[in-house]
């Protein structure tokens, strides 16, 4: 089998399983289409997230004019971060009033960052309770997942990562008890080599996947790994339940804008497993051109225009 049948095999097995072809005439029909038409059929129809993280400076100006932005932009669904559990509130709001907010502006949230790398040595039944505290905010959010996105720098090592491989079942479990669903965020520490083995192997080997789902970073997966992001979803293509977009300056490898980088989202949104994908968010952590919501502007135009079809 050569490689353009093989590609085309597997976007029809993608469009079987999504229970998108219905009639055999169009089953022959897609056998004869090109694999960017049948990127474009736009399956799923997945909503166009923003890690809110990325505007986090206009946020705490205007926080409800930031918000009408980003809907104006087209954005329709976010990923949140700063819960704080002292007052167990968001933006300095309740949970409660957070969403009415986000309501009112005609947005979602389906995911949010919390701050678990602050709990890595604390005891069992602390972490327990600040997990509670996240599970009670999540859901009167109506999230539907609770994410770790971080690891301090002391903790990223072999390990550590040993003894986060068991937090994260843990808190996986309690997560899921409750109806919610749990996933590790990476960044490019983990996959620094440590004595032969790669954190990010040690946490997709030693975590429960039916637990433990993975937010995969696209961007510090194509700075960092060996592995191209279209290997590392193969592992375990249902485990890859997000995405961060983010593309890489040029020369400098930073962040930058959508369309300005390095990465060749058109070629790989188009090859990417999607068997798992939930939910996908835009991402620029900074190194704006200009200013973040000049550059979320910026990002938006491009993905609608070039890259939204691929999801």
């Amino acid at each position: 089998m050569n490689k353009t049948t093989s590609n085309s095999v597997f976007n029809i097995k993608n469009m079987l399983r999504r229970g998108f072809i219905k009639q055999t005439g169009l089953l022959t029909a897609s056998t004869l289409l090109p694999i960017s038409c049948l990127s474009s059929m736009n399956m799923r129809n997945y909503k166009m997230g923003l890690q809110a993280y990325t505007i986090r400076d206009a946020m705490e100006k205007d926080l409800i004019g930031s918000l009408n932005t980003v809907k104006y932009l087209g954005f329709e669904d976010l990923e949140l971060y700063g819960f704080n559990p002292v007052d167990e509130t968001y933006y300095g709001h309740s949970a409660t009033g957070f969403k009415k907010i986000i309501d009112d502006i005609g947005l979602t949230a389906s995911s949010c960052h919390y701050g678990f790398s602050d709990y890595f040595e604390v005891s069992d039944d602390e972490l327990s309770t600040y997990v509670s505290k996240c599970i009670k905010g999540a859901k009167k959010l109506n999230l539907s997942y609770i994410t770790w996105p971080w690891l301090a720098p002391k903790y990223r090592n072999i390990e550590s990562f040993k003894i986060l491989a068991d937090k994260l079942n843990r808190i996986g479990e309690q997560v899921n008890k409750s109806g919610l669903g749990f996933a590790y965020h990476n960044h490019d520490f983990e996959f620094i080599e440590e004595d032969g083995q790669i954190g990010y192997d040690f946490i997709m080997n030693n975590t429960e996947s039916n637990l433990v789902k993975l937010q995969l970073d696209l961007y510090w997966a194509v700075h960092s790994s060996k592995l191209s992001p279209e290997e590392l979803i193969a592992k375990e293509p249902e485990r890859f339940v997000m995405w961060h977009i983010k593309d890489m300056d040029k020369i400098t490898r930073d962040y930058t804008e959508l369309g300005n980088g390095a990465i060749d989202y058109t070629k790989m949104l188009a090859s990417l497993d999607q068997t798992g994908l939930k939910y996908y968010y835009l991402e620029q952590g900074g190194n704006f051109a200009r200013n973040s919501i000049q550059s979320i502007t910026d990002s938006a135009a491009y993905f609608k225009n070039n890259l939204q079809q691929y999801l």
